[in-house]
């Protein structure tokens, strides 16, 4: 006769996920005996002009296109951005003028404020222009959170050709720096953008504008 055994706890995938986050985070001390919390950086040590620098460094690095101008500058460097692209007809959230400060779009580009627009209006628009919630200059990664000037997730998923206007106070170099300001507003809907859209799923070729734009522009203000 074969003795049963009672069956031990169920380990869930969570389970196993958030196991192996406790022993990430956890080193052995020298004799092996006892574990102490590891210590990760979380705040830089860069001034603001590298963090700048490095910042529009990391976003090339990622194909992205970066201008960088001055406050006092910045709807002629959005003129500028959007006659290179001859786009005449951009989506913007509703909130965008508080970005732009001057409460317009430069003369010639129809601004088509976002109320809801269906997939299909959003693709027929020559882009989208938005401004952003914090970025990484480590990781050259752009966060957008929903707010007024950013807009819903689909509008920066669906135009081919993404503005995104960052302004230097938002520049952190790391990403415990990042999420502790997100931390700030919670319960939003998050966005991380490290790049255009890309995928190397195929054969290993790159293709770019899969899962959202084919192109990123950035413009650094200050």
């Amino acid at each position: 006769m074969v003795a049963s055994v009672p069956p031990g706890p169920l380990v869930t995938p969570r389970d196993e996920v958030l196991r192996r986050i406790r022993t990430a985070l956890l080193r052995e001390t020298g004799d092996g005996a006892a574990e102490e919390p590891r210590s990760f950086r979380a705040h830089g040590t860069l001034d603001r002009q590298r963090l700048l620098d490095l910042l529009a460094e990391r976003l090339s690095d990622y194909h992205a296109a970066v201008r960088r101008c001055a406050p006092a500058d910045l709807a002629a460097t959005v003129a500028s951005a959007l006659n290179d692209r001859q786009a005449r007809r951009m989506v913007v959230p509703p909130g965008l003028s508080s970005v732009l400060n001057a409460g317009a779009l430069p003369a010639g580009i129809a601004a088509v404020v976002d109320d809801g627009m269906s997939p299909t209006d959003l693709d027929a628009v020559d882009g989208v222009i938005t401004g952003a919630a914090v970025a990484i200059a480590e990781t050259g990664t752009v966060i957008l959170d929903g707010s007024p000037g950013q807009g819903r997730r689909a509008i920066t998923l669906v135009p081919d050709y993404h503005l995104c206007i960052v302004d230097a106070a938002q520049v952190v170099e790391l990403v415990p720096e990042a999420v502790a300001r997100l931390a700030r507003s919670p319960g939003r809907p998050l966005t991380w953008i490290s790049g255009p859209s890309a995928t190397s799923d195929i054969e290993l070729s790159r293709v770019e504008g899969v899962h959202g734009p084919r192109t990123l522009e950035v413009i650094l203000v200050g």
